[in-house]
């Protein structure tokens, strides 16, 4: 099964507020900086014609009476949690894909709780009763099936459920229209379009040396999606096996100066490293990526390069992130910056050297880390951070890019 939770923050920040039951609700960023964009909407927003991702002001157009309410990613965390736990009740494998998505494997469970759509409606009461989210629930015989009969038929019918077995795969799925099948974006809908290829069926059907020779490995995994080919198991641990940890930012203005741009690029490589010494993780390849300021002509790279070894000590790899970014950097200003660690390995064991002062950096950006683990990420940082441009102590008082 996937289960999927309705307009999740907007259905938990209603079950929240119940003045605003029956009025229309969105949970948008911040509409002084550019995260000033719809995050959820509920249903009653959608019936006004407010759509995910819009502008905050264009959904206040089409919705006057519009209820806005700031994002409290904490909040929506724990309600998350809670939801994988009561989904524990009817099995142990039960895989968060997303914060409002998750999958369950009833494989071995189902003779406890009856048939599946029975099983289904008592998982909608109770995480309803418990949250007051309403959510939809795809049955199939694998998780990719699933996943689009919750998308496809489950959130439009009136119980939010559907089931898709094996045999009905050819009737039910296959007649759709190619942008119907999990992920196919906007821009492949178009390559597929242009290959005459319009239904899932037709690509289910399409040669597949034909699509490996398009698009390799990426053409024979759309091949199986349409064939309903899906042998990943349902892992909960799926998430902690990382073979890579970055952060990306958009600037609340662009930036144009390299002495702002070095202050960003400097706290989003802590972050990273940060980040991988609490996991325990040391990376040996260094990614740097920017977007343009200019929406209409987006400009921007992606680069990356391979360190003779690994590390997740900030000051290392900052060398190597400036001298990526001024290789390739045009002088554009830049309105997103994104650096990130690869190729990872366990801190337990490294090379020491007697010219490198690598377990002196480590042993002082753990004591840094306790700090900020104990106290809170505002209470040390970097003197540059304290700049204009600095962006780190407005982030230790938000999740996810929102706050608290």
């Amino acid at each position: 099964m996937l289960v999927d939770c309705q307009s999740f923050y907007a259905s938990v920040e209603k079950a929240a507020h119940p003045q605003y039951k029956n009025k229309p609700v969105v949970v948008a960023g911040d509409p002084a900086r550019r995260s000033g964009i719809v995050l959820a909407a509920c249903p009653l927003a959608k019936k006004k014609g407010v759509v995910t991702a819009e502008r905050l002001g264009e959904a206040m157009g089409k919705c006057p009476d519009l209820i806005v309410l700031k994002p409290q990613m904490q909040f929506y965390i724990d309600v998350s949690f809670q939801i994988t736990r009561l989904l524990e009740t009817f099995t142990d494998l039960v895989e968060p894909y997303s914060i409002d998505e998750q999958f369950l494997d009833l494989t071995n469970t189902q003779h406890l709780f009856g048939a599946p759509e029975y099983i289904a409606e008592q998982i909608q009461e109770k995480i309803m009763d418990a949250t007051g989210v309403y959510t939809r629930i795809g049955i199939s015989y694998c998780k990719v099936v699933a996943k689009m009969a919750c998308d496809n038929f489950a959130k439009k019918n009136k119980k939010g459920i559907f089931g898709l077995p094996k045999k009905d795969l050819q009737a039910v799925l296959w007649p759709l229209p190619i942008h119907k099948l999990f992920l196919v974006g906007s821009r492949m809908n178009t390559h597929l379009l242009r290959l005459g290829i319009h239904t899932i069926g037709d690509l289910a059907n399409t040669p597949l040396s034909k699509l490996r020779e398009k698009w390799g490995v990426n053409g024979e995994l759309l091949w199986k999606i349409a064939k309903g080919l899906d042998a990943s198991p349902v892992t909960p641990q799926t998430h902690e096996m990382q073979k890579g940890i970055g952060h990306q930012m958009t600037l609340p203005r662009d930036y144009w100066s390299k002495t702002e741009l070095e202050v960003i690029l400097l706290e989003l490589t802590e972050l990273v490293c940060r980040r991988c010494r609490t996991k325990g993780y040391m990376g040996s390849v260094i990614s740097v990526g920017c977007r343009g300021a200019n929406f209409d002509r987006p400009t921007g790279f992606h680069r990356q390069k391979k360190i003779a070894a690994p590390t997740n000590v900030t000051n290392e790899v900052y060398e190597t992130v400036r001298q990526l970014f001024y290789t390739h950097w045009d002088g554009s200003p830049i309105r997103s910056l994104g650096v990130s660690l690869t190729q990872l390995v366990s801190d337990h064991e490294f090379q020491l050297s007697w010219f490198d002062p690598f377990e002196k950096d480590r042993s002082l950006e753990k004591a840094t880390d306790g700090l900020k683990d104990r106290y809170g990420d505002a209470i040390i940082m970097r003197a540059v951070s304290v700049a204009e441009a600095g962006q780190a102590k407005d982030r230790a008082a938000k999740i996810g890019g929102h706050y608290k």
